[in-house]
């Protein structure tokens, strides 16, 4: 299979690497698609209303707080072999082993991740992915896109995203309970997520006047100074106009962040 999936990989990656993104450090957007990611936000929004957000909500409202986060925990140590292996990509290996440690911790006296007693221990979190890995490698940011059902994203992080389906060494373990287990139990944690921070989300996607531009800067500028932290100059212009070059008006300040970016 991964084979097949390799060569329109490479093909991808050439692209990415190929195109023309503004400096990820000067606070600017590159958004050349942005009509068709308007038409998947459209998409995204609608399934939410009708969907995910009433879903989320009763999730959240009949399972109880502590096993809402014990399954949001669950999705996340199912991750960790995935996020070792992109910590060895990058060149990481004290990061990697940390990780790996971390997965035994809770798999075993967590109760297959369940309770999160590696955190207790004060092993650190892990938050890496194949997008960070790219990044690493040196590939640009590219083009802001929608994903649909997904969310925002760049070229680089959509590839990061496909990659990662493929990464993680638990999809190749020779008996696994539930196919797709992971797949499964990132969608509950999301499911959980919106729950959990249903106001937060309703205001950006509900609350603003437009809420594509407004998800596109809270998810550029998050996703920029996360991978800006070995390098400050990175840090430099995160906050500043990023339609300067455009004549579009000026984004808001993120002192607060659901401001109207186009409020007169």
């Amino acid at each position: 299979m991964l084979k097949f999936l390799a060569v329109p990989l490479l093909a991808v990656l050439t692209a990415c690497a190929s195109s023309n993104p503004t400096p990820e450090g000067g606070g600017q957007v590159y958004d050349p698609y942005e009509n068709t990611n308007r038409a998947i936000h459209s998409f995204n929004r609608g399934v939410d209303r009708v969907f995910f957000r009433p879903a989320a909500k009763g999730y959240v409202t009949v399972i109880p707080r502590p096993m809402v986060n014990s399954f949001n925990m669950f999705a996340e140590n199912l991750s960790l072999p995935g996020q070792t292996v992109d910590y060895l990509l990058q060149g990481k290996p004290k990061e990697a082993g940390t990780t790996l440690f971390r997965f035994v911790v809770n798999s075993t006296v967590g109760f297959a991740g369940l309770a999160d007693p590696a955190s207790d221990f004060q092993i650190p979190r892990a938050d890496t992915d194949f997008g960070e890995t790219l990044h690493v490698w040196g590939f640009a940011e590219g083009p802001y896109l929608e994903l649909p059902l997904y969310g925002p994203s760049t070229t680089r992080d959509a590839i990061g995203v496909f990659v990662n389906l493929f990464t993680n060494p638990i999809d190749f373990a020779p008996t696994r309970p539930i196919n797709n287990l992971g797949l499964y139990a990132e969608i509950v944690r999301r499911l959980g997520d919106r729950g959990l921070y249903s106001d937060t989300v309703d205001s950006i996607l509900y609350d603003s006047s437009d809420s594509y531009a407004q998800l596109r800067l809270i998810y550029l500028q998050n996703r920029r100074f996360e991978l800006a932290t070995d390098d400050e100059d990175a840090y430099l212009g995160l906050y500043s106009d990023p339609y300067s070059d455009t004549g579009t008006p000026v984004a808001p300040d993120l002192a607060d962040p659901y401001e109207d970016p186009y409020a007169e």
